[in-house]
């Protein structure tokens, strides 16, 4: 087998926890790897570091699927797959649920995302967009032992960081005739997802507890529900019996799609409008505007450490006038999506935001991704996602 050979004293991220090897940690390569091919990690010492997809396209030369001595082959993917999808059935409802998350489940490069009867697989991997197909035609396999049939599974490989890889964009069916749209229950609630169109992969599946969580609060409340997306925060605020909801996001499909989830589960308590939040949030402190509970869950303002700095002072500016506009005695959720924004780093500019808007903040939960997204102790890149719900007052 070719192998890729470290340099002294390099492997530090794979000592970590860490699955993957960059270009200037290598010392030499031994063979002609084709890109996609599963080739040997050594140490400088020759020590076998484990087995991975080897890629001279991208500055990830190595992306280590295994770090024992073992055949990397179809019933190896099985395998994966099957461990991946146990633990899902022991953590969540499985209904819609992430499958597999990437590095989290030893299968960099590889997303699946189950809405009821669809699947989604996003490959931002050479690795994985060479076996995407019988990676997908596995997983619908081992549903349908369990009962569950699969209708079709689209793939929403459109990430920019595929062409990181060298590789294009692709959007449209991997297996199947199907419509790409499917009504799925979160929560009790039914929200259609379209997953041709909607962000991401369709839906965002790691706030569903998250969403849950804010509803003790919502009853016979007023509530903004900020970057609302297809309606996730809004229609729990709504369900759970508050007052008033407005629902806010830039774009007017998700709106449109938010106002139909709304109509879907009888919900006339709640409106959605399209607006830029950083644009709509001044105008309504202008009007004197209040409410008993402001959700705010933008878009990562940063993809890279390099924009952090810039990234710092969009999320003070947007906390800093959704805490202004919660009422004393009100509470303020609010969350970062970006693993580049720390949990110390996230709370320390909200902290600074309160401040701003003279207001004090006391924690009345702290919260990660919902447990199909598993962090992984020891791996910075799986915990991404803060949620912080706060008890906002008047200074």
């Amino acid at each position: 087998m070719n192998s890729v050979i470290l340099k002294r004293g390099e492997g530090r991220t794979l000592n970590q926890g860490g699955l993957w090897v960059y270009d200037n940690e290598i010392a030499e390569v031994n063979g002609s790897p084709e890109n996609g091919e599963i080739v040997e990690v050594h140490a400088a010492n020759g020590f076998l570091l484990g087995k991975g997809c080897y890629n001279a396209a991208s500055r990830i030369r190595v992306r280590l699927y295994t770090r024992k001595d073992e055949e990397i082959d179809e019933a190896f993917f099985e395998r994966r797959l099957r461990t991946a999808w146990e633990y899902r059935r022991k953590v969540i409802d499985t209904s819609c649920c992430r499958i597999v998350f990437g590095d989290a489940d030893l299968l960099p490069g590889l997303t699946i995302d189950r809405f009821q009867d669809l699947l989604v697989l996003q490959a931002l991997s050479i690795g994985i967009d060479q076996r995407k197909k019988m990676i997908a035609e596995t997983m619908c396999r081992i549903l349908k032992e369990d009962g569950i049939v699969i209708r079709g599974v689209y793939e929403r490989s459109d990430a920019r960081s595929r062409e990181l890889e060298g590789l294009e964009k692709v959007a449209a069916p991997l297996l199947g005739d199907f419509e790409p749209e499917t009504v799925i229950t979160e929560n009790g609630l039914k929200i259609k997802v379209d997953v041709a169109n909607g962000q991401k992969t369709g839906y965002f599946l790691d706030q569903k507890l998250n969403r849950a969580a804010i509803r003790p609060f919502a009853k016979d409340k007023r509530v903004l529900d900020c970057f609302c997306n297809l309606g996730g925060f809004a229609l729990n605020a709504a369900a759970a019996g508050a007052k008033e909801v407005l629902g806010v996001d830039a774009s007017q499909l998700a709106v449109d799609a938010a106002s139909a989830n709304a109509a879907r589960n009888g919900l006339d308590n709640v409106r959605f409008e399209t607006a830029d939040v950083f644009e709509l949030l001044p105008e309504l402190l202008e009007k004197g505007e209040c409410y008993d509970l402001v959700v705010l869950d933008p878009p990562a303002f940063t993809k890279s450490r390099s924009s952090l700095k810039n990234a710092l002072k969009g999320y003070r500016r947007i906390n800093r006038d959704g805490l202004s506009l919660v009422r004393d005695g009100g509470f303020l959720a609010t969350c970062s999506c970006s693993e580049f924004l720390s949990e110390e780093d996230f709370r320390k500019v909200i902290t600074l935001a309160a401040h701003d808007a003279h207001k004090r903040i006391t924690q009345v939960e702290f919260r990660t991704q919902a447990p199909d997204h598993p962090i992984v102790w020891g791996s910075n890149t799986s915990y991404y996602l803060k949620f912080a719900l706060l008890y906002v007052q008047d200074e």
